[in-house]
């Protein structure tokens, strides 16, 4: 039975540890100053191998801009999309700068599962954001049109698993939603969906759906 979950959303904070003022930074924070990617793909099923390398990535460093076509690989496909990595200046005087990076994807489809007695699994449209001032981080994402797995909580807890499942019960892969990872650093890095196959699939490797990550500003 297929059901489709018109919208989910999540969001995630994250403040500098206590004591970290401005001008007081770490100097090499574990993520990046800015990047983003509508997602990619790594995974082996019955002999064949399907890679798709991270779509559309940019960077505030640069490419700060970045879009991709229809991707179809067997067993998965992205429908394309935008994604962009901005720099603000808001004190010239002073080189204070504030950062957004986006990544805006359409029509994903995980096809892989189905011939196994799996779900077919379908997003049609999906954001992840994460946005940077020299004081604090914040990422979020967005999805709608989902359809092929059904009760998600709202709102979704970090690193939400919900197994995938044939229907005689068999675990075929699992499904990590809002996968966060906060280093303490004041830093963010966030992937909305990872479909992470099981060896009880026969398929080994993993599939993203929409990654971003960023620091605070110098």
């Amino acid at each position: 039975m297929r059901s489709t979950i018109t919208k989910r959303a999540g969001a995630l904070t994250a403040l500098l540890v206590a004591g970290l003022a401005a001008g007081t930074l770490p100097a090499h924070a574990q993520n990046p100053a800015g990047v983003a990617s509508l997602g990619s793909a790594g995974f082996t099923k019955a002999g064949t191998t399907s890679t798709i390398p991270a779509l559309a990535p940019c960077a505030v460093e640069g490419p700060t801009s970045a879009s991709s076509g229809l991707v179809t690989k067997p067993g998965v496909s992205f429908g394309g999309g935008t994604s962009s990595c901005t720099t603000t200046v808001t004190d010239p005087a002073n080189d204070v700068t504030t950062t957004t990076s986006k990544a805006t994807g359409t029509n994903f489809e995980l096809s892989a599962l189905v011939s196994l007695g799996g779900p077919r699994i379908r997003i049609r449209n999906y954001e992840v954001t994460c946005t940077a001032t020299q004081t604090q981080t914040n990422a979020n994402w967005t999805f709608g049109g989902l359809s092929g797995i059904t009760g998600l909580p709202s709102p979704m807890p970090a690193n939400y698993t919900k197994p995938l499942t044939k229907s005689g019960g068999t675990v075929l892969a699992n499904a990590v939603f809002n996968t966060q990872t906060l280093p303490g650093d004041g830093s963010i890095s966030l992937t909305m969906l990872r479909i992470e196959f099981t060896p009880e699939s026969g398929i080994s490797g993993s599939v993203t759906v929409g990654s971003t990550a960023c620091s605070p500003t110098p």
